[in-house]
């Protein structure tokens, strides 16, 4: 009897559908088929989750002989830090594909979006050099499809991949093939890789234009699951020098104040919203680069909050988009009274992002400040800096848009049963993690424990076998 390779199965699963969802012939056939291939992988990945909290096999069944053998050579596992995140980007990912209305589906790239899932939660359970390269590259080639598909200008998205892609293939020679040279000869070209796929500064503007020219939603699924931090904390963190980390937390700190004060400024809601995506995913390497237990704590803890409250607020602007069309800055839209569902989740998601109590980002804000005063940073001033400007930010847009004037309409514009299921299960994540923070924090906990017991001292891929040595 061998136990049932769930996570394989959880990996692969939305890869090898693309195919056949891509093969349907009816826009209407290739999105119920979507959602049920995203629905199912996130119902896997919550398996998976479970059974690495439970420490033994969920199912044992009978497998062909040489069939134990060979998955026990699977280069995927997940860790403390990945066991959670996996099931919560499949949860983003099915709750993008589920709220997808019908004005939305004729250009939603459904097989893009499968594709993108696979590699995304790959990336997550990915502990080889190479392997974990291979992907960050693949990542680039879904976004870079849609916008071809949808014949949008695509050259600013490229030029930034490309030179991403060379320093990732620079690192990795570096670091498999010369493994005498010196730490800075790998670690450079990494951290300028990492620093262009989380759009810190000076590398920004491909996330921007990513938000105007690619659909909404998969420009969503691309870059709030934040693979740039999984890069940063697979690749860059176990070895390389505490100078490199203190560049990359600089970098980090100074994105996060100027992009919030540039989400204040914006006349643009999805230009509004990547600048404020920007912010708060900059304060997650903030943390991560700080490397005590308490910063890394908070840091993963705001990765989650990015996750739900910030993916929350791009699926209630994509809605709105649906039934309104972009919508700008300049003026009040006042659509509070035909989308009441949708201003309420709007402010929620947003206040939560700012770690508003109650939410699941208040103590996340909280964690990551007390980290930093316990490392002795001056940081934690421009921590809160950023939220109380990311606050302002986010009370200005919802009063555009939703206050005013009524916006008068002769069509139906409330929010449909499908995304009324999105928005009240991301609102129930939200203040669940906000009023029950405990179970969360403890393993974010342990999860940067792992982690920083790893630093110099085993090599990357053991990252797994901490948490069953504790066991």
């Amino acid at each position: 009897m061998h136990p049932i390779p769930w996570l394989e199965v959880t990996l692969f699963l939305p890869l090898f559908s693309a195919l056949f969802v891509a093969g349907q012939v009816t826009t209407h056939r290739r999105t119920i088929a979507c959602q049920i291939v995203t629905g199912l992988t996130f119902v896997l990945a919550t398996i998976c989750w479970f059974e690495f909290y439970r420490g033994s096999p969920l199912l044992e069944v009978e497998w062909p002989a040489g069939w134990a053998e060979i998955m026990s050579r699977s280069p995927f596992r997940i860790d403390e830090l990945a066991a959670p995140l996996v099931p919560a980007v499949a949860l983003f990912q099915f709750m993008t594909a589920l709220a997808t209305t019908r004005t939305k589906i004729a250009r939603f790239p459904f097989a893009s979006i499968l594709i993108s899932e696979s590699i995304c939660l790959m990336t997550f359970a990915s502990r080889d050099w190479s392997l974990l390269t291979g992907l960050l590259i693949s990542a680039t080639i879904p976004p870079a499809l849609d916008l071809l598909q949808r014949g949008k200008p695509a050259r600013i998205y490229l030029v930034y991949q490309a030179a991403y892609v060379v320093l990732l293939i620079a690192a990795w020679i570096v670091h498999e093939f010369y493994p005498l040279a010196s730490p800075f000869a790998w670690s450079i070209p990494l951290l300028i890789a990492i620093m262009i796929r989380s759009g810190l500064l000076p590398f920004h503007s491909w996330l921007t234009d990513l938000f105007e020219e690619a659909s909404m939603g998969m420009a969503l699924t691309s870059v709030v699951p934040v693979t740039g931090a999984m890069a940063a904390v697979r690749l860059l963190l176990p070895s390389a020098p505490d100078s490199v980390l203190t560049w990359l937390a600089g970098f980090a700190l100074a994105t996060a104040i100027y992009t919030a004060g540039m989400a204040l400024v914006q006349r643009e809601v999805r230009r509004f919203f990547t600048y404020l995506f920007l912010s708060h995913s900059s304060l997650i390497l903030a943390g991560i680069d700080l490397h005590t237990p308490l910063s890394m704590t908070g840091s993963f803890c705001v990765w989650f909050s990015v996750i739900f409250s910030l993916g929350g607020l791009g699926l209630t602007i994509r809605s709105l988009e649906a039934r309104y069309g972009r919508q700008s800055l300049v003026g009040f839209h006042g659509l509070y009274e035909n989308s009441p569902i949708l201003a309420a989740f709007f402010v929620l998601t947003g206040l939560a992002s700012v770690g508003f109590p109650g939410t699941v980002g208040f103590v996340s804000g909280e964690l990551l400040v007390d980290g930093a005063l316990e490392a002795g940073r001056p940081i934690a001033f421009l921590v809160v800096a950023a939220a109380a400007i990311n606050g302002i930010a986010i009370i200005r847009a919802y009063l555009i848009l939703f206050t005013g004037a009524r916006h008068q309409s002769l069509l139906p514009l409330r929010v449909k049963g499908r995304e009324r299921v999105a928005v009240l299960t991301l609102s129930a994540l939200i203040m669940g993690g906000g009023l029950f923070p405990q179970p969360g924090v403890l393993s974010r906990f342990r999860a940067a424990e792992q982690i920083l017991g790893e630093r110099g001292h085993r090599p990357l891929e053991n990252l797994a076998i901490a948490s069953d040595e504790r066991k």
